[in-house]
């Protein structure tokens, strides 16, 4: 018999820790915040990425889902957390004009100076100067 960590093998994860994350995963893609604020409070971690280094912050932020945002940043998510390109939740949320989304993430600390590009550089590419004022940028 061969020892292994539970819920994992030499191989990788067990495909039941795969589908419990996909199936996390999917909740802050569709706003699911109370189903989703049960799993982070039974212990899932709160900065739990995909293969794409995506939060559940940036998944919902993208997605347009504010509620969630705010329950993710009560439950300790990071809101400056950026993905393997760079991208932190507040530039996706400038990119796609999520308003309700910029201030959840601004009320729970995000820095529109973090990232590449940054939020403040994505307001000044798409000339969107009431977030620019909004962020104490020029």
């Amino acid at each position: 018999m061969s020892e292994h960590t539970e819920g994992a093998s030499p191989e990788g994860p067990d495909e039941d820790v795969i589908e419990l994350a996909t199936k996390i995963f999917d909740l802050a893609r569709q706003g699911e915040s109370a189903q989703l604020a049960a799993y982070l409070d039974a212990g899932v971690p709160a900065n739990l990425t995909n293969d794409r280094g995506d939060t559940l912050v940036m998944l919902a932020a993208y997605h347009g889902h504010a509620d969630t945002v705010t329950a993710l940043l009560a439950r300790g998510a990071e809101a400056d957390r950026a993905n393997d390109r760079g991208q932190t939740p507040l530039a996706g949320a400038v990119f796609k004009g999520e308003g309700a989304v910029i201030r959840a993430l601004l009320a729970g600390g995000a820095d529109p100076n973090a990232g590449t590009p940054s939020a403040v550089d994505t307001a000044r590419m798409f000339a969107k100067a009431d977030l620019l004022e909004l962020f104490g940028a020029q």
